[in-house]
């Protein structure tokens, strides 16, 4: 039996407040060359603060960082590159009009000014072959990869630094199946390299996938490191949540209303065909499918945001016009990206005022708004989705990632009345403590009369929050599934099964 390999990265008692919040209380870990590390914690936990610590971002108020057995101040993020710690971001950092040859070198400071450019070019193609993009020419346009191929041009990029210690935070949040095997790939053939990966995601059958061993922060704290192959789902979630895990999702209503949006015979060129489905008053529906689908492209077009839109649609009656927002919005059909960043949320308002950029045409008189008004209004809103009302005046930005997916909710819904609310992947980058506050935002939302159309990836969710279920190939509807006849196994033969059986006839 092998002796265990000294660490090759350790944080020692490291705590870090800012103001009165205790964002560290003395976390302890070590990691060993080759090894896979998962963190894992709800948002707030203290990841973030962590990571910014071991890559020089933040410094720790106590507590020391070792590398290689020695003590080290890591002085900033080029400090820690030069250390052999490189972090990969959630938000891809590509230049997209820049040539992937360039990208891999983009802010390297070890390139000088006068340099052979056959030498870096045959070093890019090193790093290439290495994270599995041998295939590509290093001229090419980044524009042109796939978000896959950027995710791992990305680990290229730090591998040409000599980075040791990867840190790759939600790098799959955003990547297709195939895609996810790809990067997982690149990461087997890294660790088998001797090179160390922490890996930061929410989904929790990543970390049985890749990881060797996982540490669970909470509050703050470092609640226990453990071996993959020592610890099941339910512990893992149990350790984040620090109490016994209960009911993930809500009981579905006894009885549905009438037809809240009816679709008929939708239609968007090149990318969905013939679609048609109905979602009663009071329910969840979920349009699933894998990219290329046409189910995002769906939820986008009833928005009113697909302008090439063709069909039939009603709400509670009322004829709905495609590729016109203001028509939805009359209709009160919301709709709540996957990109909160994008389209979800005012980052850099207060949550008061993302609260209230929507309602402000129902909250003023001949022209004027009443401040008392609009307070009231924007806490009305933050109690209905459960958002703290002493955060009101916080930079959105502040929020953790399920606290911004409230305030994404809330400037969606009214006050009063119902509608239609359309959701893209609702839990995106969402720990799984807010997932759960989420659902029952769904739920009571429903409960209060409106009816929900999603798209979701997860399908854990998909059957956990669904009472209506269409899956979707190719743009075409495959199948519709209601109540106990939504079936993990039956939504995975329609979305992947099929795939396979195409394939076999092409």
């Amino acid at each position: 039996m092998k002796p265990p390999l000294a660490p090759i990265l350790e944080a020692r008692a490291v705590a870090k407040s800012f103001g009165a919040v205790q964002a560290l209380r003395d976390v302890s870990f070590a990691v060993a060359p080759g090894e896979v590390r998962g963190i894992c914690g709800e948002n707030g936990a203290g990841k973030s603060t962590l990571i910014k610590i071991l890559t020089g971002v933040h410094q720790s108020d106590r507590g020391t960082i070792v590398i290689d057995g020695a003590e080290r101040r890591i002085e900033g993020p080029l400090h820690a590159q030069a250390l052999g710690i490189a972090f990969v971001s959630q938000e891809l950092s590509i230049a997209p009009h820049l040539s992937v040859e360039d990208n891999i070198w983009l802010g390297h400071r070890d390139v000088p000014l006068l340099h052979r450019r056959r030498a870096l070019r045959q070093r890019a193609r090193e790093v290439l072959e290495l994270v599995g993009l041998r295939h590509l020419a290093v001229d090419v346009r980044a524009s042109t990869l796939s978000l896959g191929e950027r995710q791992l041009l990305e680990i290229a990029r730090m591998l040409v630094r000599n980075a040791r210690v990867l840190i790759l935070d939600e790098p799959t949040a955003t990547l297709s199946d195939r895609e996810i095997a790809q990067v997982f790939a690149t990461l087997r053939r890294l660790k088998q390299q001797g090179r160390t990966i922490i890996f930061i995601t929410h989904r929790l059958a990543e970390i049985f996938e890749i990881c060797d061993s996982v540490t669970v922060l909470r509050n703050g704290y470092e609640v226990g490191s453990y071996a993959t192959s020592e610890v099941d789902r339910t512990g893992l979630i149990e350790a984040m949540l620090g109490r016994p895990l209960e009911q993930m999702y809500p009981q579905a209503p006894s009885t549905a209303g009438g037809p809240a949006l009816v679709v008929r015979d939708l239609h968007i060129p090149g990318s969905v065909r013939s679609l048609s489905f109905v979602v009663p008053q009071g329910c969840i529906a979920c349009l699933v499918g894998q990219i290329g689908s046409g189910a995002t492209e769906a939820v986008r077009a009833l928005a009113g945001l697909v302008y090439t839109a063709r069909g039939e649609a009603s709400v509670g009656g009322r004829p709905l016009r495609f590729g016109s927002v203001p028509k939805a919005l009359a209709r009160n059909v919301r709709f709540v990206s996957e990109e909160r960043a994008a389209e979800g949320v005012f980052l850099n308002l207060s949550v008061r005022e993302n609260l209230l950029a929507t309602q402000l045409d129902t909250l003023g008189a001949g022209g004027w708004m009443s401040r008392q008004r609009l307070t009231a209004a924007a806490g009305r809103l933050a109690g209905m989705v459960g958002i703290d009302g002493r955060r009101l005046r916080s930079r959105t930005r502040e929020l953790s990632g399920g606290n911004q997916q409230k305030v994404a909710v809330g400037r969606s819904v009214t006050s009063h009345g119902t509608g239609v609310l359309l959701m893209n992947e609702p839990t995106r980058g969402v720990d799984v403590g807010a997932r759960a506050e989420i659902y029952v935002l769904m739920r009571r939302l429903c409960n209060q009369g409106y009816a929900i159309l999603m798209t979701s990836a997860d399908i854990e969710e998909v059957v956990g929050m669904s009472d209506i279920v269409v899956t979707m190939y190719r743009g075409a509807k495959v199948a519709e599934y209601a109540g106990d006849a939504i079936d993990r196994t039956r939504v995975l033969s329609d979305i992947i099964q099929q795939q396979t059986a195409m394939a076999g006839t092409a």
